[in-house]
Protein backbone atom coordinates (compact mmCIF):
# COMPACT_ATOMS: atom_id res chain seq x y z
CA UNK A 1 0.00 0.00 0.00
CA UNK A 2 1.29 3.53 -1.07
CA UNK A 3 1.03 6.66 1.42
CA UNK A 4 1.10 9.76 0.61
CA UNK A 5 4.57 11.83 2.17
CA UNK A 6 2.37 14.13 4.20
CA UNK A 7 2.50 15.09 7.39
CA UNK A 8 -0.15 13.57 9.83
CA UNK A 9 -1.67 17.00 10.84
CA UNK A 10 -3.05 17.14 7.45
CA UNK A 11 -4.81 13.47 7.54
CA UNK A 12 -5.91 13.82 10.99
CA UNK A 13 -8.26 17.52 10.34
CA UNK A 14 -10.25 14.78 7.66
CA UNK A 15 -11.48 11.43 7.38
CA UNK A 16 -10.12 11.46 4.00
CA UNK A 17 -6.69 12.25 2.42
CA UNK A 18 -6.61 11.20 -1.15
CA UNK A 19 -9.52 8.82 -0.50
CA UNK A 20 -7.80 7.51 2.14
CA UNK A 21 -9.09 6.39 5.57
CA UNK A 22 -8.30 6.58 8.48
CA UNK A 23 -8.24 3.03 8.34
CA UNK A 24 -6.41 2.22 5.34
CA UNK A 25 -3.90 5.24 7.11
CA UNK A 26 -3.43 2.74 10.61
CA UNK A 27 -3.44 -0.91 8.44
CA UNK A 28 0.39 0.12 7.28
CA UNK A 29 3.12 -1.53 9.28
CA UNK A 30 5.21 1.73 9.97
CA UNK A 31 2.16 3.65 12.44
CA UNK A 32 2.74 0.79 14.73
CA UNK A 33 5.80 1.27 17.15
CA UNK A 34 4.83 -1.84 18.53
CA UNK A 35 3.43 -3.91 15.99
CA UNK A 36 0.57 -6.76 16.41
CA UNK A 37 0.57 -9.93 15.51
CA UNK A 38 -1.66 -9.16 12.01
CA UNK A 39 -3.12 -6.78 10.77
CA UNK A 40 -5.34 -7.12 7.90
CA UNK A 41 -7.31 -4.25 6.01
CA UNK A 42 -11.36 -5.58 4.70
CA UNK A 43 -12.70 -2.44 3.03
CA UNK A 44 -13.10 -0.14 5.81
CA UNK A 45 -12.50 -2.51 9.00
CA UNK A 46 -8.78 -2.80 10.23
CA UNK A 47 -8.58 -5.74 12.01
CA UNK A 48 -5.67 -6.03 14.51
CA UNK A 49 -4.66 -8.92 16.56
CA UNK A 50 -3.38 -8.71 20.05
CA UNK A 51 0.19 -10.87 20.57
CA UNK A 52 -0.14 -13.20 23.70
CA UNK A 53 0.89 -11.52 27.09
CA UNK A 54 0.97 -8.34 25.75
CA UNK A 55 -0.23 -4.76 27.75
CA UNK A 56 0.75 -1.22 28.23
CA UNK A 57 0.25 -0.96 32.17
CA UNK A 58 2.07 0.83 35.30
CA UNK A 59 1.33 -0.99 38.40
CA UNK A 60 0.60 1.65 41.25
CA UNK A 61 0.83 -1.18 44.23
CA UNK A 62 4.37 -3.09 42.71
CA UNK A 63 5.46 -0.13 40.48
CA UNK A 64 5.83 -3.02 37.57
CA UNK A 65 5.42 -1.52 34.17
CA UNK A 66 4.74 -3.64 31.13
CA UNK A 67 4.73 -2.11 27.86
CA UNK A 68 4.66 -4.50 24.92
CA UNK A 69 0.91 -4.00 23.67
CA UNK A 70 1.08 -3.21 20.28
CA UNK A 71 -0.31 0.96 19.16
CA UNK A 72 -0.44 3.14 16.59
CA UNK A 73 -0.34 6.67 16.78
CA UNK A 74 -0.92 9.66 15.03
CA UNK A 75 -1.31 13.44 15.29
CA UNK A 76 -4.29 15.33 16.21
CA UNK A 77 -5.05 18.78 15.31
CA UNK A 78 -4.01 21.35 17.30
CA UNK A 79 -6.72 23.17 19.74
CA UNK A 80 -9.68 20.80 20.75
CA UNK A 81 -10.47 17.64 18.85
CA UNK A 82 -12.53 14.51 18.86
CA UNK A 83 -11.40 10.84 18.08
CA UNK A 84 -14.04 8.21 17.66
CA UNK A 85 -13.70 4.32 16.79
CA UNK A 86 -16.10 1.70 16.76
CA UNK A 87 -14.67 -1.84 18.44
CA UNK A 88 -15.42 -5.09 18.22
CA UNK A 89 -13.43 -7.44 20.41
CA UNK A 90 -13.15 -11.21 20.21
CA UNK A 91 -12.60 -12.06 23.59
CA UNK A 92 -10.15 -15.20 24.38
CA UNK A 93 -9.34 -14.59 28.25
CA UNK A 94 -9.54 -12.12 30.98
CA UNK A 95 -8.53 -8.37 30.35
CA UNK A 96 -8.43 -9.24 26.22
CA UNK A 97 -9.23 -5.69 25.18
CA UNK A 98 -9.11 -3.04 22.29
CA UNK A 99 -8.33 0.44 22.90
CA UNK A 100 -8.48 4.24 22.06
CA UNK A 101 -5.55 5.93 23.75
CA UNK A 102 -3.74 9.43 24.38
CA UNK A 103 -0.03 9.34 24.42
CA UNK A 104 2.11 11.97 25.39
CA UNK A 105 5.22 9.34 26.86
CA UNK A 106 5.81 5.95 27.79
CA UNK A 107 5.18 7.25 31.35
CA UNK A 108 1.82 9.73 30.80
CA UNK A 109 -0.35 8.44 28.19
CA UNK A 110 -4.13 7.60 28.87
CA UNK A 111 -6.52 4.75 27.27
CA UNK A 112 -10.35 3.61 27.26
CA UNK A 113 -10.44 -0.23 26.52
CA UNK A 114 -13.42 -2.14 26.11
CA UNK A 115 -12.25 -5.02 27.87
CA UNK A 116 -13.21 -8.74 29.28
CA UNK A 117 -13.48 -8.60 32.99
CA UNK A 118 -12.80 -11.77 35.07
CA UNK A 119 -16.54 -12.96 34.86
CA UNK A 120 -16.17 -13.09 31.44
CA UNK A 121 -18.42 -10.06 30.81
CA UNK A 122 -17.76 -7.14 28.55
CA UNK A 123 -17.25 -4.11 30.37
CA UNK A 124 -15.66 -0.61 29.94
CA UNK A 125 -12.08 0.51 31.39
CA UNK A 126 -10.08 3.37 31.86
CA UNK A 127 -6.29 3.97 32.52
CA UNK A 128 -4.47 7.29 32.89
CA UNK A 129 -1.01 6.87 33.52
CA UNK A 130 1.22 9.80 34.97
CA UNK A 131 4.28 7.36 36.07
CA UNK A 132 1.95 4.97 37.32
CA UNK A 133 -1.46 3.81 36.29
CA UNK A 134 -4.39 5.00 37.54
CA UNK A 135 -6.81 2.44 36.19
CA UNK A 136 -10.98 2.53 36.97
CA UNK A 137 -13.77 -0.09 36.27
CA UNK A 138 -16.20 1.77 34.74
CA UNK A 139 -19.58 -0.43 33.59
CA UNK A 140 -20.67 -3.70 31.99
CA UNK A 141 -22.29 -4.18 28.29
CA UNK A 142 -23.95 -6.97 26.63
CA UNK A 143 -22.22 -7.08 23.68
CA UNK A 144 -18.43 -7.13 22.27
CA UNK A 145 -19.12 -4.34 20.32
CA UNK A 146 -18.83 -0.38 21.30
CA UNK A 147 -17.75 3.40 20.36
CA UNK A 148 -15.05 4.70 22.05
CA UNK A 149 -14.21 8.39 21.71
CA UNK A 150 -11.74 10.82 23.23
CA UNK A 151 -12.02 14.61 23.26
CA UNK A 152 -9.36 17.35 24.03
CA UNK A 153 -10.64 20.34 25.67
CA UNK A 154 -8.68 22.67 25.98
CA UNK A 155 -5.39 21.07 28.17
CA UNK A 156 -7.78 18.06 29.36
CA UNK A 157 -9.47 14.97 28.20
CA UNK A 158 -12.88 13.25 28.09
CA UNK A 159 -13.46 9.53 27.79
CA UNK A 160 -17.22 8.52 26.17
CA UNK A 161 -18.38 5.21 25.40
CA UNK A 162 -21.69 4.38 23.01
CA UNK A 163 -23.90 1.24 21.59
CA UNK A 164 -24.95 3.26 18.45
CA UNK A 165 -22.58 6.00 17.90
CA UNK A 166 -25.46 8.61 18.57
CA UNK A 167 -25.56 8.36 22.33
CA UNK A 168 -22.92 9.06 24.73
CA UNK A 169 -22.22 7.91 28.00
CA UNK A 170 -19.42 9.69 30.33
CA UNK A 171 -16.56 7.38 31.28
CA UNK A 172 -13.81 9.78 32.47
CA UNK A 173 -12.32 13.26 32.31
CA UNK A 174 -8.64 13.76 33.27
CA UNK A 175 -5.40 15.67 32.89
CA UNK A 176 -2.09 14.73 31.53
CA UNK A 177 -0.25 17.66 32.72
CA UNK A 178 2.20 19.55 30.80
CA UNK A 179 1.73 16.24 28.31
CA UNK A 180 3.88 17.61 24.80
CA UNK A 181 4.20 16.10 21.71
CA UNK A 182 1.01 14.30 21.86
CA UNK A 183 -0.39 11.34 19.67
CA UNK A 184 -3.60 9.80 19.51
CA UNK A 185 -4.75 6.14 18.29
CA UNK A 186 -5.53 2.33 19.11
CA UNK A 187 -4.19 -0.30 21.33
CA UNK A 188 -5.26 -4.18 21.72
CA UNK A 189 -3.94 -6.13 24.37
CA UNK A 190 -3.93 -9.57 25.36
CA UNK A 191 -2.31 -9.49 29.26
CA UNK A 192 -2.64 -13.29 30.42
CA UNK A 193 -3.95 -14.98 27.09
CA UNK A 194 -2.87 -15.76 24.05
CA UNK A 195 -4.08 -13.27 21.71
CA UNK A 196 -7.28 -11.78 20.58
CA UNK A 197 -8.36 -9.71 17.54
CA UNK A 198 -10.22 -6.72 17.49
CA UNK A 199 -12.03 -5.27 14.41
CA UNK A 200 -11.78 -1.21 14.30
CA UNK A 201 -14.16 0.94 12.30
CA UNK A 202 -16.00 4.17 11.77
CA UNK A 203 -12.86 5.87 12.93
CA UNK A 204 -12.96 10.23 13.06
CA UNK A 205 -10.55 12.66 13.87
CA UNK A 206 -11.84 16.20 13.87
CA UNK A 207 -10.98 19.79 14.99
CA UNK A 208 -14.45 20.15 16.94
CA UNK A 209 -14.82 20.86 20.69
CA UNK A 210 -16.97 18.89 22.25
CA UNK A 211 -20.44 20.79 23.48
CA UNK A 212 -21.70 18.80 26.15
CA UNK A 213 -19.70 17.08 28.60
CA UNK A 214 -22.03 14.84 30.84
CA UNK A 215 -24.33 13.27 27.58
CA UNK A 216 -21.26 13.50 25.38
CA UNK A 217 -23.03 15.56 22.24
Amino acid sequence: MDLPDRPLNSLAVSIRVNDMTLESFLAHPRHWPIRPDSLALDGEVLTVEAGAGTDVFADPLTGEVRNNAAHALLAPPDGDWQFSARLHVGFQAPWDAGAVVIWSAPDTWAKLNLEQSPDGRPTVYSVVTRGLSDDSVGWTLDSNSAWLRISRIDDGFVFHTSLDGRSWRLARQFSLGPAIDLRVGIEVQSPVGKGCAVRFDRMTLTPTRLAHLFDGR
